[in-house]
């Protein structure tokens, strides 16, 4: 289960350290997709698998298009987390959710996942999703 709102930072190379509590459920490997809403997926391999087979049997039964099956698969990287708990994120993501190196990002449980965010795009998501939780918001 991934919950809670970490505050990292992108490094020169494109590395960002994991949260200690995200850690044991992703090392040694985790893999990296494009999400909704623009930001960076983070699964477990576990997961990853789970969404794979569910996203090639949707594309069976017509329920998803194939093109989307081929944007998923080829914007999809297995990583390895590092001794210190960093992973890299490729350049194609980076430029998806909008971040840049050496710039801050937010690292967002999803109950099933972990999320990276550029940290205004994740503040408006958020604000949005409360809003709608209190009843105040659509």
């Amino acid at each position: 289960m991934f919950v809670g709102v970490h505050e990292r930072q992108l490094d020169p190379k494109g590395r960002m350290a994991l949260p200690a509590a995200f850690r044991p459920r992703l090392e040694p490997r985790c893999y990296l997709s494009i999400g909704r809403d623009k930001c960076i997926d983070v699964l477990t391999a576990e997961a990853f698998e789970e969404v794979a087979r569910d996203t090639v049997n949707k594309v069976r039964s017509g329920e998803l298009d194939r093109n989307q099956q081929r944007a998923l698969a080829s914007n999809t990287f297995e990583v390895t987390v590092d001794a210190q708990g960093r992973i890299n994120i490729d350049e194609k993501l980076r430029e998806y959710a909008g971040l840049s190196l050496s710039s801050r990002v937010v690292v967002s449980g999803s109950f099933d996942r972990a999320e990276i965010w550029e940290p205004s795009r994740h503040q408006r998501i958020s604000d949005t999703g409360i809003s709608q939780i209190a009843g105040t918001g659509e």
